[in-house]
């Protein structure tokens, strides 16, 4: 039986998450723009429900194709509504949206949302050494700076909560407690995953 963070339960959808994608560093921007999303929506509501309708978040938001969302007419925030495959808030909705937008302007400026985002990490995954669920913090300096930095360019669902979610998510931080199987293989994925800036120097 192998130990596993005590937050992930039995559910396979959930141990599948755990075992295979939390805390793995991530720099591809579809990717990304899907777990802000993600993230986004799970706002009152937990992350199994979310990872259950993941494959219709999919489906309904074009495989998180970001020029495609952010091109998304009020034609598509009604069809969104209709879909009782994803969580039907309307200001989620237009946040995936404006967000994507959001997401556009930053690939312009910075060349890819992935720079952007990493810079909060210092383009490295932080290494944390918790000995129990308790000692996770619900928000980091770190994540007070990116949710005021999407917030200033008019993102919404980025509270800082949410952002701390989302970076533990895409292997800003790796939070696996120190009896987690998954603490040292992913402690090891982040020596060998190249940050952004390594991989344009690659190319």
């Amino acid at each position: 039986m192998k130990n596993r963070c005590a937050w992930c339960g039995s559910d396979p959808l959930y141990v599948s998450y755990h075992d295979n994608e939390w805390g793995v560093p991530a720099h591809d921007d579809r990717h990304l723009f899907e777990m802000l999303v993600l993230e986004g929506a799970q706002a009152g509501l937990s992350w199994l429900t979310i990872l259950r309708k993941r494959e219709q978040y999919r489906r309904a938001f074009d495989n998180f194709d970001i020029g495609k969302v952010a091109a998304y007419s009020d034609n598509d925030v009604q069809r969104l509504l209709a879909d009782a495959g994803i969580v039907r808030n309307r200001l989620k909705i237009a946040s995936a949206i404006k967000n994507a937008r959001g997401v556009l302007e930053i690939q312009r400026e910075y060349g890819s949302f992935d720079a952007f985002v990493w810079r909060f990490a210092d383009n490295l995954p932080r290494q944390n050494e918790w000995k129990s669920l308790a000692e996770i913090p619900p928000r980091t300096e770190q994540s007070d700076l990116m949710s005021k930095a999407l917030k200033k360019r008019g993102f919404n669902f980025v509270g800082s909560t949410i952002c701390y979610a989302f970076m533990q998510a895409v292997g800003m931080v790796n939070d696996h407690t120190v009896t987690c199987y998954r603490n040292e293989e992913v402690r090891e994925l982040g020596r060998r995953t190249p940050c952004f800036s390594r991989q344009k120097e690659a190319t």
